[in-house]
């Protein structure tokens, strides 16, 4: 029934993706190909638009086909969560050095979760490899055999909130830690990469309600995504999220 399901979201998302008018001068430009999350595709477009923050979203083929200076024009690119090996795989290798490139040249980037992991090193698949070669790891959880789960994330300065995690990445290696996994590795980094401004995330603070169904949070889900919506805006603006 969930596989059903899932199938009829990527359907909707596929039609609406398919119907909308482009705008190709919107500055955020959200990744929607193979292997991503219909789910988190939409939970992120939900923000940008009650948010007011004009965007274009590109397929696969549409990323694939898109010439450098189109890209370049954008000013952040978003990739959400989803399955890093196939979204990798969808890509063409000019494709993840296009993007590689227009980071370089001042285009940002946000990874959440799968797109934490896309922006490292994949061995034998593709991705965008951002971090001169940082690969980054499944965090602990994982490794205890739990997949999803409502884990506390510390913001210094700021107060801890549950986020909706899932199979994300903790990011050891590359840039600077803003927020803290429960065992202190990072879930939340920032870096420039070139004249590009980086934010990577291993937690999906812009899950929604109807995510969290049989789990107990002890932060509401508009606090989550009004981090999430912190998190969009600083990698648009170029804002460091670090303690002054």
């Amino acid at each position: 029934m969930r596989a059903r399901a899932g199938f009829l979201i990527a359907l909707v998302l596929a039609a609406v993706v398919a119907c909308k008018a482009r705008h190709p001068n919107a500055p955020v430009l959200v990744y929607t190909g193979t292997g991503t999350s219909p789910n988190d595709v939409i939970a992120i477009v939900n923000l940008l638009a009650r948010d007011q923050i004009d965007h274009d979203t590109a397929t696969a083929a549409e990323l694939n086909a898109m010439e450098p200076a189109a890209l370049r024009h954008r000013r952040l690119i978003i990739v959400p969560g989803g399955n890093f090996i196939e979204m990798g795989g969808a890509l063409t290798p000019a494709t993840t050095a296009k993007v590689r490139a227009a980071v370089h040249d001042g285009v940002h980037y946000l990874g959440i979760c799968a797109g934490g992991f896309l922006a490292g090193r994949i061995d034998g698949h593709h991705s965008f490899d951002l971090t001169n070669g940082v690969q980054f790891p499944f965090y602990a959880a994982s490794r205890q055999g739990i997949r999803k789960a409502a884990v506390p994330i510390a913001w210094p300065g700021h107060p801890t909130l549950e986020h909706y995690w899932e199979d994300g990445p903790q990011l050891t290696g590359w840039g600077a830690a803003v927020a803290t996994y429960p065992d202190g590795t990072p879930a939340v980094v920032e870096g420039g990469v070139g004249k590009g401004w980086v934010v990577l995330a291993g937690v999906h603070p812009e899950a929604p309600d109807d995510w969290r169904t049989g789990m107990t949070f002890r932060t509401p889900a508009s606090e989550d995504q009004a981090f999430a919506v912190t998190l969009i805006r600083a990698a648009l603006d170029r804002t460091s999220l670090r303690p002054r």
